[in-house]
């Protein structure tokens, strides 16, 4: 079941709203989604929410191709522009800090689910897993340069092998990042969501999770920001 619940002295962003949550996420926070398929994850939160106005939802297929590929990629991002969601396509995890929307921005939140490379091989041939870590550790860098200062990043992703191979925790360090949690990701907590296998013919078709988790992480402060946030 998923976890929804208000806040009733807090405020939300855009109208006034009190602040609602759904798991990890509320409608007071300015969420950044990398990589969404048929965006219907982003619009999740912001039927949870009530409005789509804190949420950037993307996509790296152009919007013609992801019209082609997912059934309901269309109603999807009409539903959200409706809620005041900004949708913006062509949007590569590796390089998106260079982009001109989200260069002037940064987010509370960002969220990569199940990031995948492609299918060139199978998932355990290690050709395959570094391509999977090479788009792990470019999301890092560029979401790093987009996260407000106490911001947190987060990826979801399957555990156990080959994907354990694909050394999450240590991609974030090396691009200063620091892991703060992981729990256990339960795709019916957010209701309509659906992953997508995203190439090929099979692209529409959903693909089975089984044990999954999502990383948290948020930027590794040097001992003079720390010195300052003491004294300051």
């Amino acid at each position: 079941m998923a976890r929804l619940r208000r806040r009733e002295r807090g405020r939300g962003r855009g109208r006034g709203l009190s602040v609602r949550w759904l798991n990890h996420y509320s409608s007071g926070q300015s969420i950044l989604i990398v990589g969404d398929g048929d965006f219907s994850f982003s619009l999740a939160l912001a039927a949870a929410f009530g409005t789509g106005r804190n949420i950037v939802a993307t996509s790296l297929d152009s919007y013609e191709a992801l019209t082609r590929k997912y059934i309901k990629a269309h109603s999807n991002v009409v539903k959200l522009k409706n809620m005041g969601t900004k949708v913006l396509h062509g949007i590569d995890a590796e390089t998106m800090k260079g982009h001109n929307y989200l260069k002037m921005r940064l987010f509370d939140r960002i969220v990569f689910n199940f990031p995948h490379a492609g299918f060139s091989g199978r998932e355990c041939e290690m050709h395959v897993i570094r391509s999977h870590r090479e788009l792990v550790k470019g999301f890092f860098v560029n979401a790093r340069e987009l996260l407000q200062p106490y911001g947190e990043i987060h990826i979801s992703n399957k555990t156990g092998h080959p994907y354990d191979r694909w050394d999450i925790e240590e991609l974030a360090s090396e691009s200063s990042l620091a892991i703060t949690g992981m729990v256990s990701f339960q795709k019916q907590d957010y209701p309509g969501y659906n992953p997508k296998r995203g190439s090929g013919a099979k692209s529409n078709k959903p693909f089975p999770l089984g044990d999954c988790s999502t990383y948290k992480f948020i930027a590794k402060r040097n001992d003079a920001q720390e010195e300052c946030a003491c004294y300051c």
